[in-house]
């Protein structure tokens, strides 16, 4: 027996820089030792786990790392997912994709550094539905804005809000004696049914993630949560599996979205900024969006002398010391601990009576 099959005999993690076609492998003893260092084509990636005594692999939480962590799961090898900025600093001199393989050896052996959960097959899925509704409402918009900047060439103005504006801007163009040229006019027509299709399939997405939550007992009891809706719902459980766990408390939770305050401290002095921004940008961007919506209602409620509940005058009172913004951040934060509780609790916050008008409600619904 030579030395590589010796080497090879005892090696019991590996680390693995992932690619489109080429894999970077370095793989180390029980001890740590780097021993080997490979350089694999996709094929010869798959097969080469076949006849190896693999204990642990090591890789970044990036592009198509939880398909290979499911798929060397289902061999009986053991996987950890490490967060690529926590890698980081653990790459010695050049960036290259040994070193990178090498690095996540290193970072593996840090108990500090928390690995990132893999996602099964449902919850890529439910998380490509959003991404792809997030493309669609991002293509709809430019489109709108383009449309708008035509219209203001020619001197016409355009009301505000999306839909209002596009059925401005179709009636313009379906008047003939209107100031915009025979040129440009058919291809704005054009436009305006490619935003009308775009809307249309965004409706039936939405109505899909609405068969999702009905299906989802974590996502009925997120819908019992003031400022979460269907979009909240099914993106959280998407990202969590509907499990918090894995978390060690309701603080962490907020955190992992990024709604918890920076930190500069040194000595006795400890200094709180503003929230951190670091985590799951889309399901930040949800509960802000939540926690508006709920800041506004609550303003319009203590208006008319209607009663508040506390989450809703704790909200007002925020808003009443500092500013809007700094209490839209604020109940965001609370409403993912909120979030938290329920999920581990198994139980809805307050009253449930609108989850069934919560499921059915949509951006873009179109007229039946």
């Amino acid at each position: 027996m030579n030395a590589t099959t010796v080497a090879s005999a005892h090696a019991t993690v590996v680390g693995v820089d992932l690619a489109k076609s080429v894999f970077q492998l370095v793989v180390a003893d029980a001890s740590w030792t780097v021993r080997e260092s490979h350089r694999l084509t996709r094929s010869q990636f798959e097969r080469w786990f076949a006849n190896r005594a693999v204990a642990l692999v090591v890789m970044e939480a990036c592009g198509s790392a939880h398909h290979w962590a499911r798929w060397l799961q289902a061999r009986g090898i053991a996987v950890k997912l490490l967060p690529a900025a926590y890698v980081r600093a653990y790459v010695k001199r050049n960036k290259t994709d040994a070193a990178d393989a090498a690095a996540l050896l290193e970072a593996a052996r840090c108990v500090d550094i928390v690995p990132v959960r893999i996602k099964s097959v449902e919850q890529q899925g439910l998380q490509a539905l959003h991404r792809t509704r997030s493309l669609w409402m991002a293509t709809r918009t430019s489109r709108i804005n383009a449309l708008r900047g035509f219209c203001r060439e020619f001197g016409i103005a355009i009301a505000q809000g999306a839909r209002l504006g596009v059925e401005q801007i179709a009636r313009v163009l379906a008047d003939p004696h209107s100031a915009v040229p025979t040129l440009i006019r058919g291809t704005m027509v054009l436009l305006v049914e490619e935003i009308r299709l775009l809307e249309a399939r965004i409706a039936q997405l939405e109505r899909a993630l609405s068969a999702l939550a009905r299906q989802s007992p974590a996502c009925t009891t997120l819908l019992s949560i003031p400022g979460v809706g269907l979009l909240t719902a099914t993106a959280m459980v998407a990202a969590t599996s509907g499990s918090v766990q894995h978390f060690r408390d309701a603080r962490h939770f907020a955190s992992w979205f990024g709604l918890t305050p920076k930190e500069h401290s040194s000595g006795s002095t400890r200094h709180l900024g503003r929230i951190s921004k670091r985590g799951d940008r889309y399901l930040r961007m949800l509960l802000t969006h939540g926690a508006r919506a709920v800041l506004r209602a609550a303003k319009m409620a203590a208006q008319s002398g209607r009663d508040l509940d506390p989450l809703r005058r704790w909200a007002l009172g925020v808003q009443s010391r500092s500013n809007h913004n700094k209490a839209a951040c604020a109940l965001a934060n609370k409403m993912a601990r909120i979030c938290y509780a329920t999920l581990r609790d198994g139980e809805p916050y307050g009253s449930p009576r609108r989850i069934n008008q919560k499921i059915e409600r949509t951006a873009l619904a179109m007229p039946g």
